[in-house]
């Protein structure tokens, strides 16, 4: 698919008094894979519903393949915008068969072929004569996509795919999601609030926060240059640190790192796996916490009254209290004041 997939334009939607989405501007490639990322309660799953058409919005556009669905006085329902849904529970129908779910909607004529297409493409061949609870979570999600996918949507909308599934086969399942819409050339906008499922399948991620788009970009752009400290800190760990910055380079406690801003005194955020450690019986730093995590371990160590994180691969065993040398990987850091 060429051209913008999904347009947002000051979007808002109130329930009562609250906004539960604040003016949310947002632009998706046709073919595009996006996720929408944030706490819960901040307002995506609403957002997604205001683009599927079961929320209707208070202010703003929304546009799904350049043709304008809701906003200034048009309005276009759900089953006329040419979306697929994947809902968190799945929705499937407890009565039907895994074939008929799949061809729930679908023109009699086009049943017979496009149903057992759409079980291959989704690993299901075989199964079409079950009912969902005969098939683990997993299969359960597999339908529900091909569902989506049977009418050949422009865009297919997942709100939180995997809240049900065994934390074991989410890396599995979102692997096999994207192997299945990346071939179809299909748009993608997925709700999630897990930042690991958002960086390893989506193209960009808009972050959302009390309602609010405060950053869009990809998963190395929101990550190394979030766009405040509440977008840092909802990113992964890391350190904040006061420096003086000039020349293209910012001087800190625990070293001198590249970044971009203006001179002066800053704040800036330095990931801890830019943090390597080297013990040394005169070291700067001391090792005061350790958290093993199997493939590697987050350290925290006291430099000169300051504590910093460093992630370091589980092979390099640094002990509790051991005195160390901290060392800077090359990385550029993130100005945030």
């Amino acid at each position: 698919m060429d051209g913008t997939a999904i347009r947002l334009d000051g979007v808002t939607k109130r329930f009562g008094d609250v906004a539960a989405v604040r003016g949310a501007d947002l632009e998706v490639a046709g073919g595009e894979i996006v996720a929408l990322l944030g706490p819960s309660g901040c307002g995506k799953t609403t957002l997604l519903r205001t683009i599927a058409g079961f929320e209707r919005p208070d202010d703003g556009l929304v546009e799904i393949g350049g043709r304008r669905v809701a906003g200034e006085n048009a309005w276009v329902p759900p089953e006329g915008r040419g979306v697929g849904m994947v809902f968190q529970d799945y929705a499937l129908f407890p009565h039907l068969t895994v074939a008929e779910n799949v061809g729930f909607g679908l023109p009699r004529r086009d049943r017979a072929q496009r149903v057992p297409a759409l079980l291959a493409l989704v690993d299901l061949c075989g199964l079409g004569g079950r009912y969902p609870h005969e098939l683990s979570g997993g299969q359960q999600q597999r339908v529900a996509l091909a569902r989506a996918l049977a009418p050949a949507p422009r865009v297919v909308l997942l709100d939180e795919p995997w809240s049900n599934v065994d934390p074991q086969l989410r890396a599995e399942l979102r692997h096999e999601v994207a192997s299945v819409l990346r071939p179809l050339d299909v748009t993608a906008l997925l709700v999630t609030h897990d930042r690991e499922e958002a960086f390893s399948l989506a193209d960009r991620i808009a972050l959302m926060r009390d309602g609010e788009i405060v950053q869009v970009g990809t998963s190395e752009e929101l990550y190394f240059a979030p766009a405040d400290r509440w977008s840092a800190a909802f990113l992964g760990e890391g350190n904040l640190v006061r420096g003086r910055a000039g020349s293209g380079s910012v001087e800190t406690p625990i070293g001198v790192f590249s970044c971009n801003g203006e001179a002066g005194e800053v704040e800036v955020l330095v990931r801890p796996e830019l943090v390597a450690l080297a013990p040394h019986p005169q070291g700067t730093g001391e090792v005061v916490a350790r958290e093993f995590r199997g493939h590697d371990v987050f350290y925290r160590v006291l430099v000169d009254g300051v504590e910093v994180v460093s992630q370091r691969p589980s092979n390099e065993v640094v002990p509790l209290g051991a005195r160390v040398e901290v060392q800077l990987h090359d990385g550029r850091v993130a100005v945030l004041s």
